[in-house]
């Protein structure tokens, strides 16, 4: 099966062309960091209009790039949710119009199980079940997979996402936007064990994260420090992402050892972060357990994880209506 993938959850306009949920014939992404970076994260409505001006460049661009036609797509899948809804709006109703105008069916996918599915688009793809940590700017979760579509929520973040706090601290750093990245590269400068700021774990045995906390400890060494003009930011760097990496390894081989499992991946745009992708394998290694993580360019948004999501979504049976609409949160 021939499935068109599209993605505008955010500040990416992205399409992919994917055959049976894993062939990747083509991924096209037009990144909006540049429109962004100037306001220190994503502006809602300037995502939204830059998304009408690139979705049917990067479309056609995908399906060039494949060497498929639109007569040969067989289904389209698209983001419907979570995200901006004026971003969502802009790439769901251009996959109705032309799943319309083409006579094929079309579904509309869950963003965070779009995340999940992005590592069977590797070679090396994990068996079922696994336990599967979410991690990006909006979510921070932890999920038992039972099959494509068999997703159960174990815990989720309390307050702020991962990335979140990545992107904030990054800001009280004056290291622009996006803020993962850049704090990536400062602590590869820094000491890690120089400064440490609090690990919260809250319930221990529990699958939940806060991390506003580690948010408001970094605000007030960096507020104190600047009154002494002692202030190292590669190690400030270097010891809030250690902190962060701490808890979120923790977690994830935590809930693989509630499940009794010894697979586990990590998903979502902060997957791509060097020490954390280091981390989990240290310690998945330590207790015997396999980690699967897909490559850089499938942790952010993607169109070829919803391609692939929507495949399976289509296999079981799930075909999205006309008068179906776009959400900003998780339907409980």
């Amino acid at each position: 099966m021939i499935v068109l993938g599209i993605e505008t959850s955010c500040d990416e306009t992205a399409a992919s062309i994917v055959v049976d949920g894993k062939e990747t014939l083509s991924s096209v992404i037009s990144s909006q960091v540049a429109v962004h970076h100037p306001y220190g994260g994503v502006v809602p409505e300037l995502a939204s209009r830059k998304h009408i001006e690139a979705i049917v460049p990067v479309v056609q661009e995908a399906m060039h790039t494949s060497g498929i036609s639109a007569q040969q797509l067989d289904a389209l899948a698209v983001t419907q949710g979570p995200g901006l809804i004026g971003s969502l709006l802009v790439g769901f109703c251009f996959a109705k119009a032309f799943a319309m105008s083409l006579d094929i069916p079309w579904v509309g996918v869950n963003h965070l199980e779009g995340h999940i599915n992005s590592v069977f688009l590797e070679p090396d793809s994990p068996d079922f079940p696994f336990v599967a940590l979410l991690a990006s700017g909006g979510h921070t979760s932890i999920y038992s997979v039972s099959s494509y579509t068999e997703i159960k929520l174990m815990g989720q973040t309390r307050d702020d996402a991962a990335g979140e706090a990545f992107d904030k601290v990054a800001k009280m750093l004056g290291l622009g936007y996006p803020g993962g990245a850049a704090i990536n590269r400062l602590a590869e400068r820094g000491n890690p064990n120089s400064i440490h700021f609090p690990r919260t774990y809250l319930d221990r045995a529990g699958f939940d994260f806060s991390f506003s906390g580690i948010k408001t400890s970094v605000n007030r060494y960096i507020q104190a420090r600047k009154k002494t003009g002692d202030l190292n930011i590669p190690d400030i760097a270097a010891g809030f992402q250690e902190a962060v990496v701490d808890v979120l390894s923790y977690k994830i081989i935590n809930a693989s050892d509630a499940k009794n499992c010894g697979r586990l991946a990590i998903v979502g745009g902060v997957a791509a972060n060097k020490r954390l992708r280091e981390k989990v394998r240290i310690d998945a290694e330590d207790r015997g357990m396999k980690v699967y993580i897909p490559s850089i360019s499938l942790c952010g948004d993607n169109a070829a994880m919803i391609a692939a999501c929507g495949y399976h979504y289509l296999k079981d049976g799930r075909v999205s209506t006309f008068d179906e609409d776009v959400y900003s949160r998780i339907r409980s």
